[in-house]
């Protein structure tokens, strides 16, 4: 049963077991880099669910929760995310409907133009509910953020360090006009089902930005092919990247990449945030 399975705790346990009393375990989709366990599990009662369960260390879960209960619903509504089944705050523990599909990243769709202009315009969905002018919260705290990340443990070059930590002390922080964002939208966290493009994965939603949405496409894919960039704008139907901003938000995702890659040892994720590192270093004129 799907309530036994290892990693639950006896209180995650207990709440499956009310929720979905004969589920059984599918298959185990937990990434393995953090405190979070997904499952995928079936009820013949009830049909098929994406389990998550977070442990003590977790702090996606409340996110998530949020995001289910007022933001993904606009997009669930026409199919195009997962509906939330049952949510526990308490116990970190969150049930949604499965979504049918395949994953985008390392498919066909991946390359393809229509799979960016379509997430442009789920994306424009979701960024539309709301806009609330905040009073610099958001630009100190990616101030403080992007700091913390240069003084810990890394391996970005010293120099680089004591540049950045320098210029980054003298980041301003304006008021930000701050809408629902996904906080990790890329191919990664988009399925594909006949055609469609469908989002998953709501575990880093918060309010912010419309453009830090455009930082983990902005880093690979849209590097790697602009016309996936400019599909993408299409479908979005704007351009929210003001400058000096969008480049705040480029040291602070490329130092934070870099380091918490480092921190949970994924080599692969760590060379990419330290081209990061490398790309906006160059464009502040401190390497040719």
């Amino acid at each position: 049963m799907a309530s036994e399975h290892a990693s639950l705790s006896p209180f995650q346990r207990e709440l499956l077991e009310l929720w979905l009393p004969d589920a059984r375990v599918v298959a185990d989709r937990s990434w393995g880099l953090t405190g979070t366990t997904v499952l995928q599990v079936e009820s013949k009662q009830r049909g098929r669910f994406i389990v998550k369960a977070g442990n003590a260390t977790d702090h996606h879960m409340p996110r998530e929760l949020r995001a289910y209960e007022q933001w993904v619903p606009i997009l669930a509504s026409i199919g195009r995310a997962p509906r939330m089944f049952r949510g526990h705050a308490e116990a970190k523990l969150l049930a949604v409907e499965f979504l049918a599909g395949e994953l985008v990243e390392g498919g066909a769709a991946e390359g393809d133009s229509e799979s960016y202009r379509q997430a442009g315009e789920l994306l424009a969905r979701l960024h539309g509910q709301s806009g609330t002018l905040d009073d610099g919260a958001f630009e100190r705290r990616q101030r403080e953020e992007s700091l913390g990340w240069l003084r810990g443990p890394h391996r970005i070059e010293a120099g680089d360090v004591e540049r950045l930590v320098g210029h980054v002390e003298t980041w301003p922080a304006p008021p930000s006009l701050v809408v629902p964002t996904h906080g990790d939208w890329h191919p990664r966290n988009w399925m594909i089902d006949g055609g469609l493009v469908k989002a998953i994965d709501f575990g880093h939603a918060a309010l912010r930005p419309a453009h830090t949405d455009f930082a983990r496409l902005a880093s690979k894919q849209f590097r790697e092919d602009p016309l996936l960039e400019l599909a993408f704008l299409e479908g979005y139907g704007a351009d929210p990247r003001e400058p000096e901003a969008w480049l705040r938000t480029r040291i602070r995702e490329a130092v934070a990449t870099a380091s918490w890659a480092h921190k949970v040892g994924d080599e692969t994720f760590e060379a990419q945030g330290l081209r990061m590192v490398a790309d906006v270093v160059r464009e502040l004129g401190w390497r040719p």
